[in-house]
């Protein structure tokens, strides 16, 4: 058995080059897949690998004092779901592309646990809004029930999100989740800067934590990651649809065409008949060789 491993702490690393090598000497030594980002203000990582290996780990990472007591999540999987090891040593720990004193972690939203949120959600008020703080490819697939999807490309993109659409915040209740809790940590910072909502919360752990103990709670279909696993399904729900027919799917594929390598959805018969391209244009570039074809990726399946 193995297992994959999802964490995130706000602390302060005087010497993040250090904890850098700490972490590659640990992760080599095991044998763990996975990335692992560090920087002055904490880290953020997810890693793969034995449940011997993965349990060894879990008990050397707590230990550091800086560390102790930071909440680890665990799913199936492996090493086989991230292709390297690769620890890097960056400005943030998640790219929100501001500076920390614009939306510090010491003004984030109100926590609430899988239990508060839950009990939230089964008797909502009519002043909450929930917003998903993701990316439009991972809230395509799975989403809380009437949560307002951000539409944005990347993490980096959504404080101008927030901005344009402050008024719709004015005296709500903004109940705020992303996949595991780092990136709402800085989002509802964010948000609460602002002065315009009445209350901000955010799920402790994310979708994680709370799919965990709601499997068939308010989250529907799948929760994207960061792995070769793509999705982890949550509910049978199917909410995407297939960029070509239209078909409900939420089975994402990378374009053949090597120079596009677009992240779209693909329904299987539209996988064979646009031979795994996103497009028509796409696929005769591939056909007609104008273009180099991206190497086969094996899908990791849990």
């Amino acid at each position: 058995m193995s297992k994959v491993l999802l964490f995130y702490k706000y602390t302060n690393f005087e010497f993040p080059k250090r904890i850098q090598k700490w972490q590659l000497k640990i992760c080599q030594e095991l044998g763990l897949t996975g990335r692992i980002i560090i920087a002055h203000e904490g880290i953020n990582g997810t890693v793969g690998g034995s449940d011997e290996s993965i349990e060894r780990y879990k008990e050397i990472i707590l230990e550091h004092p800086q560390l102790h007591g930071m909440d680890i999540k665990e799913s199936a999987g492996g090493s086989d779901c991230f292709p390297n090891l690769r620890v890097v040593v960056k400005d943030e720990i998640v790219n929100l592309g501001l500076k920390q004193e614009a939306a510090h972690i010491n003004n984030t939203g109100v926590h609430l646990t899988p239990e508060q949120t839950h009990n939230l959600l089964a008797n909502r008020p009519e002043n909450l809004l929930i917003l998903d703080t993701r990316n439009e490819v991972e809230s395509a697939i799975g989403a809380f029930e009437g949560a307002i999807k951000a539409e944005i490309s990347h993490f980096r993109d959504f404080p101008q999100y927030i901005d344009r659409h402050l008024d719709e915040y004015k005296d709500k209740q903004v109940l705020m989740y992303c996949t595991g809790g780092v990136r709402c940590e800085r989002a509802t910072a964010y948000l609460k800067e602002k002065g315009v909502a009445k209350e901000v919360y955010q799920i402790e752990g994310g979708i994680h934590r709370y799919a965990e103990q709601y499997p068939d709670g308010y989250f529907r279909g799948k929760n994207y990651v960061f792995d070769g696993r793509i999705a982890v399904k949550v509910t049978d729900d199917i909410l995407g649809s297939c960029t070509h027919c239209k078909k409900a799917c939420d089975d994402y594929t990378n374009c053949l065409n090597a120079k596009c390598n677009k992240h779209h959805i693909s329904c299987s018969t539209c996988i064979q008949e646009f031979n795994q391209c996103c497009s028509t244009t796409c696929k005769e570039l591939i056909l007609s060789q104008k273009v180099k074809a991206r190497p086969a990726v094996q899908r990791v399946s849990i």
